[in-house]
């Protein structure tokens, strides 16, 4: 019925269904944002959930001691962390005394360049604090706000890992129940295939997080860099949220390095450690060890994270690439959208699968030219 509609009935109608899905994930982003994180990762700790019921012991104690030894990693982590961040915080006074040096090196260049003094540089700082004050406040309230709500909704996170893990069964004869029959067979190839895809994609990109952090840190280490763990642990951390995130760590990262030691070619050699990780990694790590998990291309990818950024923020940017690859999945799937599926697709795919079309167009046509050629002859 649909395909007797016109263009553009159709067209509008697919950019309302669009702007209502975007809107949708907008206003329960508190909601959605815990469940699309425990999605990730009860697909990834199912195989550890598989090794403990092969060791004869129930699902709920299975999955219990999974999500143990899941959190037990992440706590160690987090505790790491910590610890580096005290490291930097007890040299706050030296950081505000190379703070001050390189705030009176500014002043003095500038006057001796501009001809503009000191006194007048200052008068400019404390017109823009005064005018900046109010905003700078509700920036802070607000993003505090934000951390808060962020850090009661994470706490939902085991729980719904939890219940994915020992409902998975369950939901997944849910999904092939509301298909008919005759496509049973197809929505589980397609379930099976998204979830191949979300185990590779989220081990492939820890794995390639910690040879980022291996290399940043190793960097930092022979340059001579302040807090190199620290800093290339963020670093790889950053480097999850695509395109994007590196750029905030070699950002971060310069800043740092500056204020701390106040020395411009600590600063340069720093984001050149940085700039020369991330080439190793878009080069070598992302296409060995991701590979062809997540076939999206350069522009939707971009364009995935900064919606997801906008929506939900950094929550949004971290879920953006793998639910867009399983959306892509599901256009792969389905006839009326693999359009859609190709649009989203890497360019060198579409370009393989037109061939692939016109080769088989060609095979065809060749196989039904004898019975042409007969049918003509009576």
């Amino acid at each position: 019925m649909n395909q007797s509609w016109p263009f553009y009935a159709r067209f509008a109608l697919i950019l309302f269904t669009i702007w209502l899905v975007l809107y949708g994930i907008y206003i329960g982003q508190d909601i959605l944002l815990p469940f699309g994180f425990a999605f990730l990762i009860a697909v990834l700790l199912q195989p550890l959930e598989k090794f403990f019921l092969r060791l004869k012991m129930s699902r709920v104690v299975a999955i219990l001691i999974t999500l143990i030894v899941a959190f037990t990693f992440l706590f160690g982590l987090v505790t790491f962390i910590s610890r580096q961040i005290n490291s930097f915080v007890n040299d706050v006074p030296a950081i505000e005394r190379n703070l001050t040096r390189f705030f009176n090196d500014t002043q003095n260049w500038i006057n001796e360049t501009f001809h503009f003094s000191k006194q007048q540089q200052q008068q400019v700082i404390e017109k823009a604090k005064e005018q900046n004050g109010d905003t700078t406040t509700a920036i802070a309230t607000g993003t505090l706000g934000v951390l808060t709500a962020s850090l009661i909704s994470l706490t939902l996170v085991p729980i719904y890992v939890f219940l994915f893990l020992y409902y998975r069964n369950h939901l997944l004869m849910f999904i092939i129940h509301l298909f008919d029959e005759k496509h049973s067979a197809n929505v589980l190839k397609t379930v099976m295939e998204i979830k191949s895809v979300v185990q590779h994609y989220v081990t492939g990109l820890l794995i390639e997080t910690l040879c980022v952090a291996i290399l940043n840190c190793i960097g930092l280490l022979l340059i001579g860099a302040p807090y190199p763990i620290l800093l290339g642990v963020i670093g790889a951390i950053l480097n999850l949220i695509p395109y994007i995130g590196g750029l905030i760590a070699v950002a971060l990262t310069g800043i740092i390095a500056l204020i701390n030691t106040g020395d411009a070619y600590i600063m340069l050699a720093s984001i050149g450690v940085y700039m020369a990780v991330q080439f190793i990694d878009n080069n070598f790590f992302v296409p060995r060890i991701i590979g062809s998990s997540v076939q999206l291309n350069a522009l939707v990818s971009i364009a995935a994270v900064l919606i997801g950024g906008a929506l939900c923020g950094v929550g949004g940017m971290f879920l953006s690439l793998p639910f867009m690859a399983i959306f892509k999945v599901v256009c792969d799937h389905v006839n009326s959208l693999k359009p859609w599926g190709m649009l989203l697709g890497d360019a060198e795919q579409a370009r393989w699968r037109m061939l692939r079309i016109r080769s088989m167009k060609v095979i065809k046509r060749k196989n039904n030219a004898p019975e042409n050629i007969k049918n003509r002859a009576v």
